[in-house]
């Protein structure tokens, strides 16, 4: 049988045999799917990784990373999803083959009121997906669809599902509600928060390089990427988060808006005759940092480009700040604050942006050290901050490797899982 563990000499090769039973994980955007192949029995061992980008737009890529080496981007055919999976399941069956692999962990963003645990994907889980995919029209149809594709090409491979949503579900009761009509909370419209896997990963870290008594503290996570949020985690739990329903709340994003003044939907239906899909789609894919900017959804870009283009400063201005206030607004729900930390693109990569958040934050206790920030040290406080802060590079796919392996039995190496409760 063939065995990933072992390198490849050219892509489309398949390996040499040998028995190794391995995870696929997988982790599919809007118009992108992210895979990685991990061992069963060791699943923080990562052989292999790519992403399929540009699903349904023109010029779809395909890159993989064998170990260290990171192949070429090359075009591949995919208009939709569903082909995506066809050819990224044709292209797994050519390079590693299917024979050892013993489960596949899919990313699912939104678990609805019921699905707050990892689970094995069913018939019935597939149908109450369905169910809950007006949710999450951005992400969940092709997650599903991800799904359906593997269970046709290898229907008796067991697949389990991962929630974004499962971290926050033991957030209090006044963090969850919406201020509307309470006959809307029956049907499960309430704050759900996002970026949970991650979120997971971050506490499970925390915990191996500070000790237990950190994660049992009061933290603020700042998941910082293209989409963004912070949550509040007292006791290993969330106690709230910035995104909301859907994960166009909170702080502004690369391309969505976070928090807005509901009336502007109706200002803008009378005055520029929008209708509800334009006001969506503007809020989801032409506000945030590219709204504002008007030159470019990336951080980077904006940060080059500020010193000469207002746009670009204002952009910058608004998220470091709008970030600034979340976290000011939790160290308040907390009763304080002993740990903040940095994870995502911007948050580990941007070291002027983590500044001009923290700056101004010093009667929290948090004090930054110049150095250590601009060199993104694990620690970037100094010595003498009360509060500590850090910057913890985020592993979405190892919190699934590890969640399948704890979900089918594979490993007794799995400590921790997507649901946040070893957090």
């Amino acid at each position: 049988m063939p065995n990933p563990s072992l390198p490849t000499k050219a892509p489309g090769r398949k390996v040499a045999e040998e028995q190794a039973r391995v995870v696929l994980t997988v982790n599919g955007g809007s118009s992108s799917i992210k895979f990685a192949l991990y061992h069963a029995d060791s699943p923080t061992t990562r052989l292999l990784a790519g992403k399929i980008e540009r699903i349904g737009l023109p010029k779809p890529t395909l890159t993989v990373r064998d170990g260290a080496q990171k192949a070429a981007p090359r075009f591949i055919t995919a208009p939709h999803h569903r082909a995506a999976a066809d050819f990224l399941i044709g292209w797994l069956e050519r390079r590693v083959g299917f024979a050892n692999v013993a489960g596949i962990g899919h990313r699912v963003v939104h678990g609805g009121l019921k699905l707050n645990e990892a689970q094995p994907i069913t018939p019935q889980l597939i149908e109450e997906l369905h169910r809950i995919s007006p949710y999450d029209p951005e992400h969940m149809p092709s997650s599903i669809q991800l799904m359906e594709v593997f269970h046709q090409r290898h229907p008796r491979l067991p697949q389990v599902a991962c929630f974004d949503t499962a971290f926050h579900r033991d957030m209090p009761r006044v963090a969850k509600l919406l201020s509307i009509p309470r006959r809307f909370d029956a049907k499960g419209v309430q704050r759900f928060g996002f970026h949970g896997l991650s979120y997971t990963f971050l506490m499970e870290e925390l915990k191996r390089v500070a000790g237990p008594n950190a994660v049992r503290g009061r933290l603020i996570l700042a998941h910082l990427g293209n989409g963004a949020s912070l949550a509040a985690v007292r006791h290993g739990k969330s106690i709230d988060t910035s995104m909301g329903f859907t994960p166009a709340a909170g702080i502004p994003m690369s391309t969505r808006s976070g928090d807005l003044d509901p009336g502007l939907f109706w200002y803008l239906a009378r005055t520029e005759q929008m209708t509800g899909y334009q006001f969506h789609e503007m809020v989801h894919h032409q506000s945030g940092l590219l709204g504002v900017s008007e030159i470019s959804p990336d951080m980077r870009d904006l940060l080059a480009r500020e010193a000469k283009d207002v746009r670009a400063a204002e952009a910058v201005a608004l998220f470091c700040y709008q970030a600034k206030k979340w976290v000011g607004a939790y160290a308040a729900a907390l009763g304080g604050l002993d740990t903040l930390v940095f994870t995502g693109g911007i948050g580990e990569n941007a070291f002027q942006v983590r500044a001009r958040i923290c700056d101004g934050l010093q009667f929290l206790g948090i004090k930054l050290d110049a150095r250590k920030n601009k060199a993104s040290a694990p620690v970037i406080s100094t010595r003498a901050s009360r509060v500590t802060v850090r910057v913890i590079r985020t592993d979405e796919e190892v919190t699934i490797a590890k969640t399948v392996c704890r979900v089918l039995g594979l490993s007794a190496k799995t400590p921790g899982d997507a649901t946040g409760r070893d957090g």
